[in-house]
């Protein structure tokens, strides 16, 4: 069994999601291994993965706008806010998202569904350059 290991990075403009699917099946690519398991992993608080329909751009709006709803932000009850009124909502969105995606890799790529694509989910407004770390495990 081989294991690989490597990050990139990306650059945010804010709140959003940005598909890091292209990112990730070049570094699977690049590890040589054929069959076997891909972690995704993102290295901050503030920011989440998800794994997410990537054909229809209104989807997307649709979850952003569900977010915002659902974790508003200007909250009066939120203390920790020193970095400002989307500190605390950018936290409780992350720990109710996922920082880290398994999927299995066959023939060596990922194997995602049609419609499915990895996505960065930045949960601040201001623009952050995020660091993504890949790992690969198989034969």
């Amino acid at each position: 069994m081989a294991a690989f290991a490597d990050s990139f990075s990306i650059q945010t403009r804010g709140k959003g999601t940005y598909e890091i699917t292209d990112a990730c099946q070049r570094l699977i690519a690049s590890s040589g291994i054929r069959t076997g398991t891909a972690t995704v992993f993102v290295q901050h608080t503030s920011c989440s993965l998800l794994i997410f329909e990537n054909a229809d751009p209104s989807a997307r709006t649709d979850l952003h706008q569900f977010f915002d709803r659902l974790v508003p932000e200007e909250t009066p009850y939120f203390v920790h806010t020193h970095e400002g009124a989307d500190d605390m909502p950018s936290h409780l969105r992350m720990a109710l998202t996922r920082t880290s995606e398994v999927i299995p890799v066959m023939n060596g790529r990922l194997t995602l569904g049609t419609w499915q694509g990895i996505f960065l989910f930045e949960h601040r407004r201001a623009p952050h350059r995020r660091q993504i770390v890949v790992s690969v495990v198989g034969d």
